[in-house]
C-alpha cells in the first residue's frame, strides 16, 4: 500500500532506539527524509547508516535534550519547515507518589510532557503556515488506565492525551490533524532491560524474561514496527480525516 508520503519531512524525536526507531525505519521506508532528535549522538548516527543503507532518503541527525526548553527552540530552528512531527522522546520511571520526589517527576516531565508541548509549540506555525501538518503523539497506556505504581507516568500521560485533544480541537482549522499513540507492553531495548532484570530477582534467571509477557494479549509483548507502521498511516493522506484520536496499542489488554 502506497501511503502517499514520499518526499515528505519528519521529525522523530527519541528517534535513536525503541519505538522512535522503528517510526522512522518505517517512514524512511515510505520515502520520508528524516530528523531525528535524541541525546546520545552515537545511537543517532548509528541509526541514521543504517537507515541511508537501506533507503535513498535523506537523513539529519540532531543531539540534543529536549527537556530544556532552549533546546527545543534550537531544534526548531535548524529543522525550519516540516510536514510531520512525531513527538517520541522521554521515558517516566515507575513509582508511587511516596517514591517519587519532586525533582524526579519535575525532571521526567521536563521532558515526555514538557518537551512535547514545547515542541509542538515550536514546529506549529510553520505548519499553520502551510496550512498543512501532522502531529503525532506517542504517549502511553498508563494515561488511560492510571496505575498508582507508575504514578508520574499515569498523570503525565494523561495531561498529553488532554493536550493532543485540545490541540486538535482548533488546529483543523490551521489543515493540521493532531493524533496520539498509546502503546502498551512494547518489546523496546529497554524494555527488555527492566525484564531481565525483573526475571533475574524473581526466579534468579534473566534469561527467562519472556516468561514475563506470557500473561499479555496474545502472550508476547507489541513489536515497535506495530506502533511504527500506526504512526505512518496516521501520518498519511490515506488518514486524512482523522484528529483528535488516541489510539491505544497494547493487543485488547484489560
Amino acid at each position: 500500500m502506497d501511503l502517499q508520503i514520499s518526499g515528505k519531512r519528519a521529525l522523530v524525536t527519541g528517534g535513536s532506539k525503541g519505538i522512535g526507531k522503528a517510526v522512522a525505519e518505517v517512514l524512511a521506508g515510505e520515502g520520508c527524509d528524516l530528523i531525528l532528535v535524541a541525546r546520545d549522538a552515537r545511537a543517532l548516527e548509528e541509526t541514521a547508516q543504517t537507515i541511508r543503507a537501506k533507503n535513498q532518503v535523506n537523513v539529519q541527525v540532531i543531539a540534543a535534550d529536549l527537556s530544556s526548553d532552549d533546546a527545543v527552540k534550537s531544534v526548531a530552528r535548524q529543522v525550519g519547515a516540516v510536514d510531520i512531527l512525531v513527538n517520541n522522546a522521554g521515558a517516566i520511571p515507575p513509582g508511587t507518589l511516596a517514591q517519587v520526589d519532586d525533582a524526579t517527576w519535575r525532571k521526567a516531565w521536563d521532558l515526555k510532557v514538557y518537551g512535547f508541548i514545547s515542541m509542538c509549540r515550536e514546529i506549529y506555525p510553520a505548519m499553520a503556515a502551510r496550512k498543512s501538518g501532522v502531529i503525532v503523539n506517542i504517549i502511553g497506556a498508563a494515561g488511560e488506565r492510571h496505575p498508582s505504581a507508575y504514578i508520574a507516568g499515569a498523570a503525565g500521560n494523561a495531561a498529553l492525551m488532554g493536550f493532543t485533544r485540545a490541540l486538535a480541537h482548533s488546529a483543523h482549522a490551521d489543515g493540521i490533524r493532531v493524533v496520539g499513540i498509546n502503546p502498551g507492553a512494547i518489546l523496546t531495548e529497554r524494555a527488555i532491560m527492566l525484564a531481565r532484570t525483573k526475571a533475574e530477582a524473581q526466579w534468579g534467571d534473566a534469561e527467562r524474561w519472556p516468561d514475563l509477557h506470557t500473561s499479555l494479549p496474545f502472550g508476547r509483548a507489541g513489536l515497535p514496527e506495530e506502533v511504527a507502521h500506526t504512526v505512518a498511516f496516521f501520518a498519511s493522506p490515506l488518514s486524512a480525516y482523522t484528529s483528535g484520536t488516541i489510539l491505544t496499542i497494547d493487543g485488547g489488554k484489560e
